[in-house]
C-alpha cells in the first residue's frame, strides 16, 4: 500500500513555511483549506503577465484565454465529466442560487421538490424559497439521534411531480458520507433532477463524478487547496434545458450561461494550480501512467487511507470521554475528518480560548448547517465545536490537538 509523504505534501504549501503560523495547528479546514504553491504561481503569473481581456488576438491576452481553457480541460479530466459540463461561479452559494432561479422557470406551480435538512443553507435555502411560487417542497429529515439520513425514506416521498432532488455528499456538521450512487438509484428512471452539494466531500479527494450519476454537483475550490470560487458540473442536456441567467447576448456561450456578471478571469484560470497539484503529488507517489480521472481515484484513496488513519486515533480519543458527544458515526470509515463535538461540563467558548492558547486552530457555531443542528435538537447560538483536518495533516498535529483538547476539556 502506497503511504502519504507528508513532508513532500506540505512542501507544497506555502502556509506551512509562513514564520507567522509555525507551531499552528489547523483544524478549521473545514471553512476553507490552505492554498498550494501551484495555484499561487498560476494567480501570480496571471496577474503579473495576463491581466488583459482575454480571447483577443494579441498574444498577452490568447495566453489569458488559454490559461482559462486549461482550467476547464484539467478540472474536467480530473472529475470525469465532459470540459462544456464545467463551470466555474464566484462561491457554491451563488451558484446555487442562480440554479434556483432557472429551474423555476422550468416548473409549474404544484411540482415537487426535496430538499433534506442535512445540508448546508446553500443547498436548502434557495430550494425552499421557491415555495412562495407555488413550488411544493418535501423535506427528507435526519434522524435525531444519528443526523443520518436513510435513503430508504425517499421511496414514500417520491410522486409524478417530483422535480429535483437537493441532498449533500456529506454535511459540514455531521460528517457523514451519504450513499450518492444508492440514492441517484433510486430516480435514474425518472424525470427528476439530482443537485448534490460537495463542498464538505470534495476536499478529501476530488470525486469522479462521471461515476456518481447526479446531474449536478457542486463544491468550492477555495476548500480544495485553490482560488474563491465554485465549481459546478451541470450534464449536457440539463444545461441546454435550463434558461439563460446571463446576459441575452451571451446565451449561447456555455461557460457564461449560468453567470448574471462576466467571470473571474484570473482565478479561473488560476484553477488549473489545484490539477497540477494533483498532478505532483500523482508523480511522486505512484510510477503509473494515467488518465486523470485515474489519478483523480488513486490520489482520493491515498489521501482518505492517510485522513482515516489520523481519524481513527483522534475519534478513539473522544470515544472514551464523558464529558463530549460526537456529531455523527463515530467510524472513521463512515465519515470525512470533519468532526463537531458538543462538550458536556464546560461551554464551546471556554474551550475555544483554552485551544487558541495552545496555538490551535478550530471552528465554532453553526456553519450555516442550522438545519442539521435544529434536526439534532442543538441549540443553534451555542452550536458545536468543529475540528476538522485534511490530508496535508499529520500526526503530530493530531497529538497536539488531543492535547490541547485535554487540557481545555480538565
Amino acid at each position: 500500500m502506497t503511504k502519504l509523504d507528508s513532508e513532500f505534501v506540505r512542501n507544497q504549501f506555502p502556509a506551512f513555511s509562513e514564520p507567522s503560523l509555525t507551531g499552528w495547528g489547523f483544524f478549521e479546514n473545514a471553512g476553507g483549506s490552505y492554498t498550494c504553491r501551484q495555484v499561487i504561481s498560476c494567480l501570480n503569473d496571471y496577474y503579473t503577465q495576463t491581466k488583459v481581456q482575454p480571447y483577443y488576438n494579441f498574444p498577452a491576452s490568447q495566453k489569458a484565454g488559454e490559461a482559462m481553457d486549461e482550467s476547464y480541460r484539467l478540472l474536467a479530466a480530473y472529475l470525469n465529466v465532459n470540459e462544456d459540463e464545467v463551470q466555474f461561479g464566484p462561491s457554491t452559494t451563488q451558484n446555487l442560487y442562480v440554479l434556483a432561479q432557472a429551474f423555476r422557470d422550468l416548473w409549474n406551480g404544484g411540482d415537487e421538490i426535496i430538499v433534506s435538512n442535512q445540508d448546508h443553507e446553500a443547498n436548502a435555502g434557495f430550494w425552499r424559497r421557491l415555495a412562495k411560487t407555488g413550488i411544493v417542497i418535501k423535506e427528507w429529515c435526519v434522524d435525531p439521534e444519528t443526523g443520518l439520513l436513510n435513503p430508504d425514506d425517499l421511496d414514500a416521498m417520491l410522486s409524478q411531480k417530483t422535480r429535483l432532488l437537493a441532498f449533500p455528499h456529506c454535511s459540514n456538521v455531521i460528517g457523514h458520507v451519504n450513499p450518492v450512487t444508492e440514492i441517484v438509484s433510486k430516480v435514474k428512471n425518472t424525470r427528476i433532477c439530482v443537485v448534490v452539494d460537495g463542498v464538505a466531500y470534495a476536499p478529501h479527494g476530488l470525486p469522479d463524478i462521471g461515476s456518481l450519476g447526479v446531474d449536478i454537483y457542486l463544491f468550492s475550490l477555495y476548500k480544495t487547496w485553490g482560488p474563491h470560487l465554485g465549481l459546478m458540473t451541470i450534464k449536457k442536456d440539463v444545461m441546454d434545458a435550463l434558461p439563460n441567467q446571463g446576459h441575452f447576448f451571451n446565451e449561447h456561450n456555455i461557460r457564461k450561461k449560468m453567470l448574471p456578471a462576466g467571470p473571474d478571469h484570473a482565478q479561473i484560470a488560476a484553477a488549473s494550480g489545484v490539477a497540477h497539484y494533483l498532478d505532483t503529488v500523482y508523480e511522486h507517489h505512484f510510477p503509473v501512467i494515467a488518465d486523470q480521472a485515474a489519478k483523480g481515484r488513486h490520489l482520493k484513496k491515498l489521501f482518505q487511507d492517510h485522513e482515516r488513519r489520523l481519524l481513527a486515533g483522534l475519534l478513539e480519543w473522544l470515544r472514551q470521554r464523558d464529558d463530549i458527544y460526537i456529531i455523527g458515526p463515530d467510524d472513521p470509515d463512515l465519515r470525512v475528518p470533519t468532526v463537531s463535538i458538543v462538550p458536556q461540563k464546560k461551554s464551546i467558548d471556554e474551550i475555544f480560548k483554552v485551544l487558541t492558547e495552545k496555538k490551535l486552530m478550530a471552528g465554532q457555531g453553526h456553519f450555516y448547517g442550522v438545519r442539521p443542528l435544529m434536526g439534532l435538537n442543538i441549540p443553534i447560538d451555542t452550536g458545536v465545536l468543529r475540528l476538522s483536518f485534511l490530508h496535508y495533516t499529520t500526526e503530530e498535529e493530531i497529538s497536539q490537538l488531543i492535547e490541547g483538547l485535554s487540557a481545555a476539556l480538565g
